[in-house]
């Protein structure tokens, strides 16, 4: 009997790779760093068993009825799913799984490193130095925001968000979030559950986690920046298409609000017009769950959710249509 073919759309850590082969599946992996194009996708799933995706891969029905009935699961590389159309899986029988949990820390870590390098002007200041320009301390060179009693707002109190809040108690940040249901946690630390209204105009740092959802698209935009202080920072670690990047781009060179760190972007990886010319801006490229041992957890869940599938059992990590990401 052939073994079960299993298609890994990027290169990643070795667990996924390890466990699959194992296990006796045939895995046939783009061994790149970048995207592979969505022809060679389409060619190379015909026929898999399993399909483990990226972020950057749309599963829906092209892809689907290019795999054929073989395939029962796909597996994708993070925890969110807004790549995925849901109802064309369901509809054939596939299977869909994420990465839930894993990559909580790792992502609030990142919002903190974007939250200080806007607030404390860390990248403008580096290049400063590099330029050979710099030429002793001054008073008053670049100065940034203090974190002490200012306010936190989190569009968002899932997991991530709720990590995040940890971290800026520490921090005597007072913590306003905007939430479906309240944040029972949150709530007993002293935080305060509140509209996006009354957030806008009293949040000194924005904090986005919530889903790439059709009504969260352009969430924020050129109204919204109008409400906010002159002196806030936005920080972007869930889905560039919650922020309207024209709108931003405007908002940074003009002042309507101060800085701004995005780790995810509106035509990701195309930045809008504009963004890389501005010293008020952090842009790093999607590194939310980066570390060494959060991959590796990554990997090793997608394998062993293509192999619950495969083997017929329910997978740990199954999605449906109100899954959230956070």
């Amino acid at each position: 009997m052939a073994p079960l073919r299993v298609l890994i759309t990027r290169r990643v850590p070795p667990p996924a790779v390890e466990l699959l082969q194992s296990a006796g599946c045939s895995v046939e992996s783009f061994e790149q760093e970048e995207p592979p194009t969505r022809a060679e996708i389409l060619r190379q799933v015909a026929g898999v068993h399993a399909m483990i995706a990226m972020l950057s891969e749309r599963i829906e029905a092209e892809l689907l009825d290019a795999a054929g009935p073989a395939l029962r699961v796909v597996a994708n590389f993070a925890v969110g799913i807004d790549n995925v159309d849901l109802a064309a899986c369901a509809a054939r029988g596939v299977r869909v799984t994420n990465t839930p949990g894993v990559l909580t820390d790792a992502t609030a870590d990142l919002t903190w490193a974007l939250l200080l390098g806007a607030a404390r002007r860390v990248v403008a200041g580096d290049r400063f130095v590099r330029s050979g320009r710099w030429s002793g301390w001054s008073p008053t060179q670049y100065l940034g925001l203090s974190l002490q009693g200012a306010t936190l707002g989190l569009i968002g109190a899932g997991r991530i968000g709720t990590a995040v809040a940890r971290r800026g108690f520490a921090f005597g940040l007072r913590i306003r979030y905007v939430h479906p249901r309240p944040n029972a946690e949150l709530d007993a630390a002293g935080a305060l559950r509140c509209t996006l209204a009354e957030l806008l105009p009293e949040a000194d740092v924005l904090s986005l986690h919530i889903p790439m959802r059709p009504e969260n698209r352009h969430l924020l935009g050129a109204a919204e920046f109008r409400q906010m202080k002159r002196t806030a920072i936005l920080v972007n670690t869930a889905r560039g298409a919650v922020v309207d990047e024209v709108a931003l781009v405007t908002a940074l060179q003009t002042g309507q609000i101060a800085a701004a760190g995005l780790d995810v972007f509106e035509q990701e990886p195309r930045l809008t017009a504009g963004l890389t010319g501005l010293e008020n801006v952090v842009l790093l490229p999607h590194l939310g769950s980066a570390t060494t041992a959060t991959r590796e957890r990554m990997s090793r869940m997608v394998a062993e959710n293509v192999l619950a599938v495969l083997s017929g059992r329910a997978p740990p990590n199954e999605v449906g249509r109100g899954t959230m990401q956070d």
